[in-house]
């Protein structure tokens, strides 16, 4: 079945809205509650279920995108066309600043609204390639699944465990952010923009290199299939 631009939009802001407020919120609710004793675990987990959430429901009109970097990467790979990139990127920016001003209203404005920061106890020359290398885990992961037609039902657990796991592992370094939109809605509505350009940067470095190593896979693949439904129409007929 083939979905409209108006239902790729829409759902593409519904799933960039859960994700932010499950990725930022926890964060958030962490420092409001628990006094930020539930660390990085916690902020891991959450944006796991969020994906889990977004993928199974939205994945087969979207391809649950969620981020723009990641859209960046499905179109270098031709799974969308050029106007579609302007659909995606309205949808989840105005889907991650409305899941920022939902997670102002609702839990609170601490920790900087869930704002991604580095650890500048590291050097940006360890920082920066850590976040690109984030991002291309991400993005490769994601290409799998699509190579694969879905990884026999796992999508949702591949993709918000390599999510969880860039998280849990990288966090401390880069902040782990992988996606430019939920980045930048905290950071607008917090006033803490000084990172920002390192997540509007390296994760768009991560999932073109990505897309790049993936894209002569995929062109094979529709190849295959073009020939393949080729012949099976000779046969029909």
């Amino acid at each position: 079945m083939v979905y409209s631009n108006l239902q790729i939009f829409i759902v593409e802001l519904v799933g960039t809205f859960i994700l932010v407020v499950f990725a930022t919120g926890s964060i958030v609710l962490d420092a409001e509650m628990f006094n930020n004793e539930l660390g990085i675990p916690f902020a891991a987990v959450a944006p796991f279920i969020a994906l889990l959430i977004g993928v199974y429901s939205f994945g087969k009109v979207s391809l649950a995108h969620f981020n723009p970097a990641v859209t960046i990467g499905y179109y270098i790979t031709g799974h969308i066309k050029k106007i579609q990139v302007v659909y995606y990127f309205a949808a989840e920016i105005i889907g991650a600043i409305l899941g920022s001003l939902f997670v102002l209203s609702i839990i609170g404005d601490k920790a900087d609204l869930g704002a991604n920061a580095p650890n500048f106890d590291f050097s940006m020359l360890l920082i920066f390639p850590v976040e690109v290398l984030a991002s291309a885990m991400l993005m490769g992961v994601i290409f799998y699944v699509v190579y694969t037609k879905g990884l026999r039902g796992f999508s949702g657990v591949a993709i918000g465990g390599i999510v969880g796991l860039d998280i849990l592992f990288l966090a401390f370094i880069s902040g782990a952010s992988m996606n430019p939109a939920r980045a930048l809605a905290p950071a607008l509505l917090s006033g803490m923009m000084d990172n920002l350009w390192l997540y509007w940067s390296a994760p768009f470095v991560g999932t073109m290199i990505a897309a790049f190593a993936f894209r002569g896979k995929f062109i094979s693949q529709r190849m295959r299939e073009a020939e393949s439904w080729k012949i099976n129409k000779y046969f029909i007929k």
